[in-house]
């Protein structure tokens, strides 16, 4: 059998991984748009700062792919899927077969429709090529904004204030983080951020980047201006869909899938950024890799459901520990919010729950009991017995 995957990100290396440990015969071939092997991409945000080597950016070592014989073709992109016929067709024109295939080909940064987004000094972060030219820009630009103040916004922010320059964050909404805390959470964190010299502006919407021939300033609506000589977004990731659309395969917001990864064609497999399941487009780590390792399975055949993967981020945002599980803000009735906030020490702990049963949480400035919190929310545990002292310091967690 013969197994092609489009795309070396997380969901495609996963699968090919995968395959190889199922199958020691089947043929695994990986063409990947990129010239670089593999890398983690929050690899890329210790890099910027200047805290990660080169060199220990990527996953593997050189030869991994070799002594684990996946044929992997750097800087050869597809450029057409021929379903009919079971060929990918790679930039340039050549064909090659597949029995089996996997789309993994991933998102990109979205670049919302502001006025002078292409200015020269306004860029984005997404690939390593992307943490490249964010460095090179640093050297002699000391003013930075970034539009943006979700997750890689505010990791940006850290790692180019690490640098020394001055750096100040716009969000549009009137929180950070705003998919994944609540009011009281954001709070806390903003108070973090601006610690480390951060400046921060919320509830503002980016109108215009200015500048003749590279970015001075930026303006934002109602007439406030920043000055600024570089400028990153930040503004989420968008589903690559046009090879899959293109070959005539399902696609919403995301290249659709069934419980199987399969597409609307049977020998066609999907994992990761791209993909759509249930309505529901993750764009999360922990997603693209549960999809890879149960696509891997269904291309070889042995059947492996893929139930959908509950929202769980563990990330150290500006040096802090950030975690938000499940329906970490939940919206409508029915639900119970306990929390307890001790500022001074930068700690934030809630826990959502209905009927009883644990089904969300944020825990902030702190790791201990959030992977036993984690799994209750996965069970769908009862948590009444202890919600006077699950939130206490003291408590054991090994009860849940």
């Amino acid at each position: 059998m013969r197994a092609v995957i489009i795309g070396n990100g997380l969901a495609g290396t996963m699968a090919a991984k995968t395959l190889r440990e199922l199958d020691s015969q089947v043929e695994v071939v990986v063409f990947a748009e990129e010239k670089y092997p593999y890398y983690p991409r929050p690899n890329l945000i210790e890099y910027v700062a200047g805290k990660l080597p080169y060199e220990r950016i990527f996953a593997f070592s050189e030869d991994w792919h070799v002594r684990q014989k996946i044929d992997i073709r750097l800087g050869t992109p597809v450029r057409r899927i021929h379903p009919q016929s079971g060929e990918v067709e790679l930039d340039g024109g050549g064909r090659e077969p597949y029995d089996t295939l996997l789309v993994a080909n991933g998102a990109s940064s979205f670049v919302p429709p502001i006025k002078g987004s292409a200015t020269r000094g306004v860029f984005s972060l997404r690939t390593l090529d992307d943490a490249k030219a964010i460095l090179d820009s640093l050297r002699d630009h000391r003013r930075v904004v970034v539009i943006g103040g979700g997750l890689l916004g505010l990791e940006i922010a850290r790692a180019i204030r690490s640098q020394g320059a001055e750096v100040e964050v716009v969000e549009f909404f009137d929180r950070l983080l705003p998919r994944q805390l609540d009011v009281q959470g954001a709070s806390l964190l903003r108070s973090q951020v601006e610690s480390l010299g951060i400046r921060v502006r919320l509830g503002v919407t980016t109108e215009e980047i200015l500048g003749p021939d590279e970015i001075t300033r930026i303006r934002l609506k109602g007439g406030a201006e920043i000055s600024a000589d570089m400028a990153v977004v930040a503004a989420g990731v968008r589903p690559n869909l046009d090879l899959p659309r293109d070959a005539g395969l399902a696609a919403d917001r995301g290249l659709v899938v069934d419980d199987r990864l399969r597409t609307s064609h049977p020998r066609v497999f999907a994992a990761g950024d791209g993909i759509q399941h249930r309505g529901k487009v993750y764009g999360i780590i922990p997603a693209s890799f549960d999809q890879a390792r149960a696509a891997a399975y269904n291309m070889l055949g042995q059947e492996k459901k893929y139930e959908g993967t509950i929202p769980a981020n563990t990330l150290k945002v500006v040096g802090l520990y950030v975690t938000s599980l499940g329906l970490a803000t939940p919206e409508g009735q029915g639900y119970e919010e306990i929390r307890k906030i001790k500022k001074e020490e930068g700690i934030y702990k809630k826990v959502v729950l209905q009927d009883g049963v644990l089904v969300g949480a944020i825990w902030i400035g702190t790791k201990k009991g959030i992977s036993e919190i984690a799994r209750a929310v996965n069970a769908k545990i009862k948590v009444n017995q202890w919600i006077n002292t699950l939130l206490d310091d003291s408590f054991d967690f090994s009860v849940l």
